[in-house]
């Protein structure tokens, strides 16, 4: 059974121009001709161009998809093996790329625009997606997560600014009650650690006692979380975490 070329260009959605420019490379060389000297491709031609139009789908050159299908050392099962996982590859990269952009439509839609002077204006040097990241990577499959993300998305410029005044109001606090002695285990201390947890509730995702535990450890185990409480007064990230276990522990956590 053989194809003309006017129906392997069709089967494969390229046209007759493209395999004509493959024959005349010696990419795809049509295994036989007809009397009056017409292209005519057999299965294994078939096999052939379906290999290059992966390649070609995942950027690779013409002269390096001819140097790849025609190494006598290589299996064609090796062709398909090395094809999946590069389609695979790209199907995740993708999926995260499509990800990204429902996001960023999702908070245009909610009314998000901060322009890159805005985000140091209201964030100063510390960059907000520095951890982006890695963030995803550590919670990306969490519904706190999801709803942090959807709740930051809507957020303007003025609620970024009062969200970080509420967060220097608190540090101020925190740090005349180190000043004052005020133990960890005391009612001022975990006072403060309930109003830490209630902001982290208000602003971002619902956060049981035990949640904030956790994030408590992270403070202290983690040298950036550790460097940015620790710079309201030093000894502080140890001193909440400390008030955040009791906190928890009051309520019965």
């Amino acid at each position: 059974m053989s194809y003309s070329v006017g129906q392997v260009a069709g089967f494969a959605g390229v046209t007759v121009r493209t395999l004509h420019h493959y024959d005349a490379i010696g990419l795809l060389v049509p295994s036989e001709r007809s009397h009056a000297g017409h292209r005519r491709y057999g299965d294994a031609d078939l096999d052939r161009l379906q290999q290059i139009l992966f390649y070609r789908e995942l950027g690779f050159p013409l002269d390096e998809v001819a140097a790849l299908l025609d190494d006598p050392d290589t299996d064609p099962r090796a062709h398909l093996r090395r094809q999946h996982e590069l389609l695979t590859a790209r199907i995740e990269k993708l999926q995260k790329m499509a990800a990204a952009v429902e996001q960023a439509m999702e908070a245009r839609k909610m009314g998000i625009d901060l322009t890159p002077e805005e985000r140091f204006e209201v964030f100063g040097d510390k960059d907000p997606e520095q951890y982006a990241e890695e963030a995803e990577q550590r919670w990306g499959g969490t519904e706190a997560y999801a709803e942090s993300q959807r709740r930051a998305a809507s957020y303007t410029k003025d609620d970024w600014k009062r969200m970080q005044a509420e967060v220097a109001d608190w540090g101020e606090r925190y740090d005349a009650l180190m000043a004052a002695g005020e133990p960890a285990t005391g009612e001022a201390a975990m006072d403060l650690a309930e109003e830490h947890r209630q902001h982290i509730c208000g602003w971002f995702y619902d956060c049981p006692y035990d949640m904030h535990v956790s994030l408590a450890e992270m403070y202290v185990s983690d040298e950036r979380f550790k460097a940015f409480y620790d710079s309201m007064r030093p000894g502080l990230a140890e001193h909440l975490k400390e008030a955040i276990t009791a906190n928890a522990a009051r309520h019965g956590a």
